[in-house]
């Protein structure tokens, strides 16, 4: 398997998984309910991170998205 399509399937990978996690996050807020939020918060962060770490987001574009959805918490409290 040629390295581009084998990056090709980890990169899409890992962006199947941020989108899940953000998901899951926004449906944590949509309960309203602040410790399931802040669980779901911590493991989208986590998960935009590694994902940045292994390379297929770029820092930036992770913080920002970091950013939004944490203040989407506070505005919820």
């Amino acid at each position: 398997m040629r390295n581009s399509a084998r990056k090709q399937l980890r990169n899409r990978s890992v962006k199947s998984r941020l989108k899940t996690f953000e998901k899951r996050y926004v449906a944590a807020l949509g309960t309203g309910k602040k410790d399931e939020s802040t669980t779901a918060l911590r493991e989208a962060i986590s998960t935009f991170d590694k994902a940045v770490k292994a390379g297929v987001i770029h820092r930036a574009t992770a913080n920002r998205k970091k950013s939004r959805l944490t203040l989407r918490l506070a505005k919820l409290k």
